[in-house]
């Protein structure tokens, strides 16, 4: 019995023992954890189910039944504090045709494993302190566009090395990370089908390096809660006996505009990095001759949020990541999506997710309701493009080097709603996605059977 199965038993357990009242059940409440132990957790079963397929080499429908379970234990002992975050995700289901990879599927395991000291010297004048956290750590910084620990996702991805984050009272924050990320096992079909346990290891020969910075109320008089970043992101690579890379060396510096949404006041997000370097074409051993890199990314939103029953806010977005228009000469212009979310910004993901910041050119709409603290609902729609014609589109893992088949990926929709079955501990939500093909798919040789894909899930999540 895995350690989802387990938690999902407790779950089912306090259900069933009154949790009705107002404080939500705790584990270590439950255990009678001494104060300077910390327990917590959250339990969360998923099934998905996907009408049509737009992936290459694969047809028909699909099904997916998804277990994720998480238990932190952070031990404090006054100057440092000592966490272990184990994580078990397995899922059910899968054929031949599932897109099943490790990052679906990653049986029992150490997320993180740190070291961490708080109420150091600040970095940002006499009225700042740090924390330096030293050990394999999950990472979330700012919009987490860049880096960030997933949420929709069934596994989550964790890096080792160090994170300090200085604040200061009035909110600034800076960052300073030097990681290198995790490989996750098995990583092999029949293992995944089987979920086997096997051991994460780091990747030493890639290296993870950013300063970001975070401004708080920049322009108090103009905007009010305007928020303004400042980063610099880089990936250094070089191939090892265990990982064979595609030798990039990139650095990306970038800024960010935020001002949050709030009831009678517009809102914005305004994000744009510059993405330069080398690579290989591919992680071959054999393949030497370096490509010189210039990618880039924006991402632009513009919302309003109504003093009205339902709190509505719509805002215009548009997301937009570079393609590569040439295979065949020396430079690699496709912003590749490394290590930031996708899910938040443009579609539910797992079997699904047509779309990812990569060769990407889509304007779209978001509407947004919270008819009650128990209650939210969303709704996004983009009109999705290549940016490249004649690149990939990735997630589908298909490209017409000719660029006759048109840039059109299609009409993509995107809908969820959740619910508070009870306040601050079970939450249960409902989602649906849509991907009406446009000309590319449609013109393509070989391209995907019938007019789009329909996808949906439902989800039951306990914290405790």
């Amino acid at each position: 019995m895995g350690l989802s199965h387990i938690c999902i038993a407790l779950v089912a357990g306090l259900g069933c023992c009154g949790t009705s009242t107002a404080d939500p059940w705790r584990l270590e409440t439950a255990v009678n954890a001494p104060d300077w132990l910390t327990l917590k957790g959250e339990a969360r079963i998923r099934y998905e189910s996907l009408d049509g397929q737009f992936r290459a080499n694969r047809a028909g429908s699909d099904q997916l039944l998804l277990f994720r379970s998480l238990l932190l234990a952070e031990a404090d002992t006054g100057p440092v504090s000592f966490g272990v975050e184990l994580q078990d995700s397995r899922t059910y289901l899968a054929d031949t045709g599932t897109p099943l990879s490790n990052g679906i599927a990653n049986p029992l395991d150490v997320l993180q494993l740190y070291a961490r000291a708080d109420d150091l010297p600040g970095l940002l004048g006499d009225r700042s302190s740090s924390s330096l956290a030293l050990g394999r750590l999950t990472v979330s910084i700012g919009s987490k566009r860049q880096i960030e620990r997933v949420d929709f996702a069934n596994v989550i991805k964790s890096y080792t090395g160090a994170h300090l984050i200085t604040t200061a009272d009035r909110g600034d924050e800076l960052h300073l990370l030097h990681v290198v990320p995790t490989a996750r096992f098995p990583d092999t079909r029949p293992d995944l089908d089987d979920n086997a346990l096997s051991g994460d290891e780091e990747q030493w020969g890639r290296r993870i390096w950013a300063v970001h910075y975070r401004r708080a109320d920049i322009l108090p008089e103009i905007a009010p809660g305007l928020w303004g970043e400042a980063f610099l992101y880089g990936l250094e690579e070089t191939d090892t006996n265990d990982f064979q890379t595609p030798n990039r060396s990139y650095a990306a510096p970038g800024f960010r505009l935020y001002r949050k949404p709030e009831t009678s006041q517009w809102d914005i997000d305004l994000e744009a990095a510059q993405r330069r370097g080398t690579r290989y074409a591919t992680n071959d051993p054999s393949d030497t001759q370096s490509l010189d890199v210039d990618a880039a990314m924006l991402f632009a939103a513009l919302g309003y949020t109504f003093d009205t029953p339902w709190q509505p806010r719509f805002a215009l977005e548009y997301y937009y990541a570079s393609g590569d228009d040439d295979p065949d000469d020396l430079a690699f212009d496709q912003h590749e999506r490394l290590f930031g979310s996708r899910r938040s910004d443009l579609n539910n993901t797992s079997i699904h997710g047509p779309l990812t910041p990569a060769n990407l050119n889509a304007p779209g709409f978001r509407i947004e309701v919270t008819p009650s603290p128990r209650w939210d609902a969303r709704f996004y729609y983009h009109a999705a493009y290549l940016a490249s014609e004649t690149d990939s589109w990735v997630i589908a893992r298909r490209r017409d080097p000719s660029g006759q088949s048109g840039d059109f990926i299609g009409h993509v929709l995107d809908a969820r709603a959740r619910y508070w079955v009870i306040p601050d501990s079970l939450r249960f939500e409902l989602g649906a996605s849509g991907l009406v093909y446009g000309d590319f798919p449609e013109n393509l040789p070989d391209g995907p059977e019938g007019d789009g894909t329909v996808f949906g899930y439902v989800q039951l999540t306990a914290s405790f």
